[in-house]
């Protein structure tokens, strides 16, 4: 694979904060799910989010993904203001630098493997039909997956399912992936060939990646920094082998044991 294939549309300042949160606070009812969070990530870091269930990680992807929004405080993407939002217009054009792959598939079952990766691009990025499907088969021969294009998804196993949807994210050429549990989902024996699709991109290209997951080794494999997060806050973070080695949290050892 090379990066040439899944480069950002634009690059930004590498000195520069490429996602930041200011004092972000969110709350579902009675229950503050992130409190006064902050953090930032510069452009083409590796950063993985872990913690117990429940402690805010997949709240601050859907924050960015605008699925929901924040009672307080600030995002800013590459420099823009996503919250508190400044219209649809604006939240449109930070959106299509992101990218995200979920839990589950979210595939189109009607639609073919081609057609759910080349849609976004046509209808969003305004590509040509012919240029889409040349980047779509580029990014199906990345996951191992070039001979499976009229394939519909129900004929995919679901680790091929996921791949195409990794597939998918990375047609839209964002700056930013998003990877929320990615194999959570699935079958123990298909979750080795998705993370190692995910190592790959991480490996060769220059795209930021934001990561939940339980999948301890991977995290270890691919970040370049890990953040521990605990009741809607950031209880400790740093390179993985400091994390992993050496936590200075009484939380993040309690975790860890429980996981690893």
């Amino acid at each position: 694979m090379s990066a040439e294939t899944v480069k950002p549309a634009e690059t930004p300042s590498p000195t520069a904060d490429l996602i930041r949160f200011d004092k972000v606070t969110k709350r579902f009812g009675d229950n503050t799910v992130l409190d006064d969070l902050c953090f930032s990530v510069k452009p083409g870091k590796h950063v993985t989010l872990i913690g117990p269930s429940g402690s805010g990680k997949t709240t601050i992807l859907r924050l960015l993904m605008t699925l929901m929004k924040p009672e307080e405080g600030t995002i800013h993407v590459n420099g823009q203001q996503l919250f508190p939002s400044r219209g649809e217009k604006q939240l449109r054009e930070v959106r299509k630098n992101i990218g995200m792959v979920f839990q589950q598939f979210n595939l189109f079952p009607n639609m073919t493997v081609l057609r759910n990766i080349t849609e976004a691009p046509v209808r969003v990025l305004g590509l040509s039909r012919d240029e889409a499907d040349e980047r779509a088969r580029e990014l199906l021969d990345m996951v191992g997956l070039g001979e499976r294009a009229d394939a519909k998804p129900t004929q995919l196993s679901g680790g091929q399912q996921q791949r195409v949807a990794i597939a998918r994210a990375l047609a839209m050429r964002p700056q930013v992936l998003l990877l929320d549990e990615v194999t959570s989902a699935l079958d123990p024996e298909l979750v080795a060939g998705v993370l190692d699709v995910l190592r790959d991109i991480a490996r060769t290209t220059d795209i930021t990646m934001l990561c939940v997951t339980h999948e301890m080794n991977f995290a270890r494999d691919i970040s370049d920094d890990v953040l521990m997060f605990d009741a809607g806050r950031v209880i400790e973070s740093g390179p993985p082998e400091k994390i992993f080695g050496d936590p200075e949290h009484e939380r993040t050892r309690e975790f860890l044991g429980a996981v690893l």
